[in-house]
């Protein structure tokens, strides 16, 4: 990995600066994107690399764009993507959900990630190398209670992945997901508005995935040899069997 050009979204925080750290141990250059600038220059503060630091909403497409298009030209010959940015937003049914929280995930994990895609594929089809990473969750692999939006919006990443995986295969760049289950992060604190108690609920009795779990495992992914493609990983817990059962300690 060392010297290789690494994009990370969502790199403010959890899996993305996670996901910063590992790849800054290999000597990776580091494109760190996120919409808290603050957070992104501590990040790169305390990293060993090179980094270089881009401030947008990837649901904003101008903003997604215009950051894109115009790196500097020591920093456009991509080696990987990774589309972490993404949330989930309230956990409702579909009858009393909230439609701004359908706006934020479907916005956020599935346009805002095909948008960034997008803006970097026409150096990589150029280059004919390059490596995306999509962050799934176990969510787009079954749905459950409550979560049929974000649920969707983790199908979609799924879906999109393998349809983009099938149109680059010509181009010689490696498409993949990684579909993680509870990782304790800010994820649940988010998603309940704050409510730092019923977040703490989420992960009471498991011993949860952390950040660095799914950032190893992603490292994992870029690590292969060139003739090989992790496309599709699914990463639990050990006392995580799916979407809905979990043994929790009592």
């Amino acid at each position: 990995m060392k010297d290789k050009i690494i994009v990370i979204t969502g790199a403010s925080s959890g899996i993305g600066w996670a996901t910063a750290e590992a790849f800054s141990q290999e000597g990776a250059k580091l494109i760190l994107c996120g919409r808290r600038k603050e957070k992104l220059e501590l990040l790169a503060s305390k990293l060993n690399s090179k980094t270089l630091i881009l401030t947008f909403d990837v649901r904003d497409r101008k903003a997604v764009f215009e950051a894109l298009e115009n790196l500097p030209e020591d920093w456009k010959n991509i080696d990987v993507l990774i589309n972490n940015a993404g949330n989930a937003h309230g956990l409702d049914p579909v009858q009393t959900a909230n439609l701004e929280d359908w706006d934020a995930m479907i916005d956020g994990n599935v346009k805002g990630l095909m948008y960034v895609t997008k803006a970097l594929l026409p150096q990589m089809i150029e280059s004919k190398k390059g490596h995306i990473i999509n962050l799934g969750s176990i969510a787009g692999k079954e749905v459950y209670p409550n979560g049929s939006v974000y649920c969707s919006s983790k199908f979609a990443v799924d879906a999109f992945t393998q349809g983009l995986r099938i149109d680059l295969n010509k181009d010689g760049i490696k498409v993949g997901a990684i579909h993680p289950g509870l990782v304790q992060t800010e994820f649940s604190e988010i998603r309940f508005k704050g409510d730092q108690k019923r977040a703490a609920k989420v992960y009471e009795g498991i011993d949860a995935l952390t950040a660095k779990d799914v950032a190893d495992a992603i490292l994992y992914m870029t690590k292969a040899p060139l003739h090989v493609n992790v496309a599709d990983l699914v990463l639990l817990p050990t006392r995580q069997a799916n979407a809905y059962i979990s043994n929790r300690k009592i």
